[in-house]
């Protein structure tokens, strides 16, 4: 990737801004602060949400949207709009972004959106809400150069996406509503970093588990994440079992039965 410009924002109001927003990850991963101040208990809590990563990344999306239904009652994936730029799997924690549309000459108007993605850590998913922007490019290959380097897990938008060619040739997963050739600059301005957003109808709060796969998108508010995770692995488990029991029997209805899955 070297040679390819990246964004950054201006030192001073930009710089001032990533100072402000940077949120620890020990936030984002829920842990206390009284366990902050212990690194053993950090190091603890830390190891405890790699592995949730480690399972929500084997787990299938449709387990874990069928898990968040029976465990909160509630939808909580995204519709059949939000597709990937290429075939993808991943699993992150939630940055979330949002912009507001309004026409302006400000060319500060995006600082915050750039420097919210240099708080950005590994494991992070971009989350942006663009207000009304089916049809606009909330980011492209310079942003994805900068999320890739960064470590970020892959991003979903509320918006379009474009510089596809290039977001795959580097690998970088991308979900979006549609793919694009239009841009935010000058029609949209930064509203809000780590806030609550709605993405494509599904609440998103920062720290909360983003799982993407052929499926499509869910998300799992962080406290619920270690209950879904163990139901959706124990649905996992029944479905794969049921393939081979369903050719052997040449009947559905009969391992319907024995596994109870559907």
């Amino acid at each position: 990737m070297s040679g390819v410009k990246r964004y950054a924002g201006s030192r001073g109001k930009a710089g001032a801004l990533a100072a402000a927003i940077l949120i620890p990850i020990a936030v984002l991963l829920g842990i206390s602060a009284a366990a902050r101040s212990f690194g053993g208990a950090q190091a603890i809590a830390a190891s405890d949400a790699a592995g949730l990563l480690d399972g929500y990344r084997h787990v299938e999306v449709a387990s874990v949207s069928d898990a968040i239904e029976k465990i909160m009652g509630q939808r909580m994936y995204m519709s059949h709009r939000m597709r990937p730029i290429f075939a993808s799997k991943f699993a992150g924690f939630a940055l979330t972004v949002q912009l507001k549309k309004e026409e302006n000459k400000d060319p500060d108007a995006l600082n915050g959106m750039l420097a919210a993605i240099d708080s950005g850590g590994p494991d992070s998913v971009y989350v942006m809400k663009l207000e009304d922007g089916v049809d606009i490019a909330g980011m492209g290959g310079l942003m994805g150069t900068a999320m890739a380097a960064r470590n970020f897990s892959g991003a979903v938008i509320d918006g379009g996406v474009r510089d596809v060619a290039y977001l795959t040739k580097i690998g970088f997963p991308v979900y979006a509503l549609g793919i694009v050739p239009s841009t935010s600059v000058g029609h949209y301005r930064f509203a809000g970093v780590n806030v609550r957003v709605v993405c494509d109808g599904v609440p998103v709060s920062a720290g909360d588990i983003v799982v993407a796969d052929a499926d499509g998108v869910a998300v799992v508010p962080r406290a619920k994440a270690a209950d879904v995770l163990a139901m959706a692995q124990d649905m996992d488990f029944k479905e794969h079992s049921m393939y081979a029991y369903i050719e052997k029997l040449k009947s559905i209805e009969e391992a319907v039965k024995k596994f109870g899955r559907l």
